[in-house]
């Protein structure tokens, strides 16, 4: 059974949640199966790894899983971009709208320099406010975003055409 298969078997769709309206994807299953999470990786691995990227970069909370994993299999640092006031130092800070409701990111402001290329992991790709905020955070440090990889791009919320020229590796799409 090849990925997608795996991955289509293990997503549970919780209806309504975090509201109404709201397909909601549960990656739970995917985090309990070790040997889809070593698929996972390897995917994000094989797909990048021509691109030489210098560092990863996940947005909380499900980029927190997901990319530092792919950073130690590459050997590279993994960056935290996290809601406001979690991090302890200096932080550049952006503001973005989600398909739910509106948040603010933020990363340190030394966590990169101009030399960096930049990866961003996290589970899903939906609207793409999330992911265009984390660019524009990684941007305004000098680096460049060089990729992204999800688990999930959900087709119909138009994420890809927020985050595009940027590169796009996603595991699976599935209906919004």
């Amino acid at each position: 059974m090849d990925i997608q298969e795996l991955l289509a078997k293990s997503i549970r769709t919780v209806p309504d949640f975090p509201k109404l309206g709201i397909q909601f994807r549960d990656i739970t299953p995917v985090l309990a199966n070790p040997t889809l999470m070593k698929q996972i990786i390897e995917s994000f691995a094989e797909s990048v790894a021509d691109s030489k990227p210098t560092a990863i970069a996940g947005p909380e909370a499900r980029g927190f899983i997901f990319g530092p994993l792919l950073a130690a299999r590459l050997g590279c640092p993994f960056i935290p971009i996290r809601k406001p006031g979690k991090l302890p130092s200096d932080t550049f800070s952006v503001a973005y709208e989600l398909e739910y409701g509106t948040n603010t990111l933020e990363m340190h402001k030394d966590a990169l320099n101009e030399t960096d290329r930049v990866i961003i992991v996290d589970d899903l790709l939906a609207t793409g406010g999330t992911i265009q905020a984390a660019i524009t955070l990684i941007e305004g440090s000098g680096a460049l975003t060089i990729g992204t990889c999800f688990v999930i791009e959900l087709q119909g919320l138009n994420g890809r055409d927020k985050i595009e020229p940027v590169p796009i590796h996603s595991l699976i799409t599935l209906p919004a």
